[in-house]
């Protein structure tokens, strides 16, 4: 063998360990975090005189390995899935879309009222599609304002992202309690879809339709960020701005579509979440989804597919989470103490990497 042979050859396997030791880093940045957070968090169930093994043990039972728990499982991942679809657009164009909960909100109070008059003259499929795509447009609407502070002035869209968030919850609960509330309660309410109207159940389960169609909507953002033209725009956009002007690059108009697009698949799962799980919006109802997103797209460092493996285990954790903690005798909000930990230890451990590349550079 030649001695260019054997360069080759070595340099091939120098290849090959330092993309083995890249796939070693990502998957410890993945798991320190998430084990730390499981750690800690049993270090807290300790110090309140709780067995931490229980906790988990009955959050793992209802979660994933009863039939019952696991279809809710499943079915709590849909709206989650499509507002990490939305949030991993904004996220790898560079823009930090926070108004999470008021374009699901908004979405969701439509979906709730559109739906009841709709089915009575329209047939069950026409209805549901009618109200997604309203949906989504008015989400897509709400975050206008935001985009083009951003776009034409520059402003940070953390802080009107926020702001436009809590203002579509208030409008949210106004648009329920004034113009959507159903005259026959006395709770402040929309009226009601039937549950047989609602998004179809896959194969005799309590699975609704809306699954699939976030399953299909994450692939294909996945494959839009980083397999097309329009998407390699928006991380260049992300990524330097000033790269993208130089380029010849819309960098206004980009940064609107991308505000319109995240928020529109953030206001499909409102209305997902309306159509196959509830039929109706009550007054000051907010599951509070969109933070709680957040963690779970880092984790997966923006990839749709590594995001659907988060979700299932945060769903069995919020599934279970309520059992076990009335089981174990703890509030029902330590999952939230587990999510805040979670992104205690996801900010330390990106940091540790960022010393470390930067020593590595050095």
């Amino acid at each position: 063998m030649s001695a260019s042979a054997d360069i080759d050859l070595t340099a091939a396997e120098q290849e090959r360990q330092e993309r083995r030791r890249e796939i070693l880093a990502a998957v410890l940045r993945v798991l320190i975090p998430v084990m730390a957070a499981l750690v800690m968090g049993g270090i807290i169930l300790l110090i309140l005189g709780k067995n931490p093994l229980d906790y988990y043990g009955f959050v793992l039972r209802r979660g994933l390995l009863t039939w019952g728990g696991l279809q809710e499982t499943l079915t709590r991942m849909a709206p989650l899935l499509l507002i990490g679809a939305g949030l991993i657009v904004a996220f790898r164009a560079g823009i930090w879309n926070l108004g999470t909960d008021g374009q699901f909100l908004i979405a969701a109070v439509l979906s709730a009222a559109l739906a009841p008059a709709l089915i009575t003259v329209l047939p069950d499929a026409l209805t549901i599609i009618i109200c997604m795509v309203v949906s989504m447009l008015a989400a897509a609407i709400w975050s206008l304002i935001p985009a083009i502070l951003k776009a034409r002035y520059g402003i940070n869209e953390i802080i009107t992202s926020l702001m436009m968030s809590f203002l579509g919850v208030s409008f949210a609960n106004v648009l329920v309690k004034l113009f959507f509330r159903d005259p026959a309660t006395t709770v402040p309410q929309t009226m009601s879809l039937a549950v047989e109207d609602r998004l179809p159940r896959l194969f005799d389960t309590t699975i609704h339709l809306g699954l699939i169609i976030a399953l299909v909507v994450i692939v294909l953002v996945h494959v839009m960020m980083t397999r097309t033209a329009f998407g390699l725009k928006l991380q260049v956009v992300g990524a330097n701005p000033a790269a993208a002007v130089h380029a010849g690059l819309r960098v206004g108009w980009l940064t609107i579509a991308t505000f319109a697009i995240s928020a529109g698949l953030i206001g499909l799962g409102g209305a997902v979440e309306i159509l196959g799980v509830w039929g109706v919006v009550r007054a000051d109802w907010n599951p509070a989804f969109g933070l709680l997103v957040v963690p779970l797209v880092f984790l997966a460092r923006f990839n749709g597919y590594a995001t659907i493996g988060f979700t299932l285990f945060f769903s069995a954790l919020m599934i279970g989470g309520d059992s076990a903690a009335r089981r174990v005798g703890v509030p029902n909000d330590f999952v939230l103490v587990l999510v805040a930990l979670l992104l205690i230890f996801l900010a330390v451990v990106e940091y540790l990497d960022h010393l470390r590349r930067k020593k590595a550079g050095a």
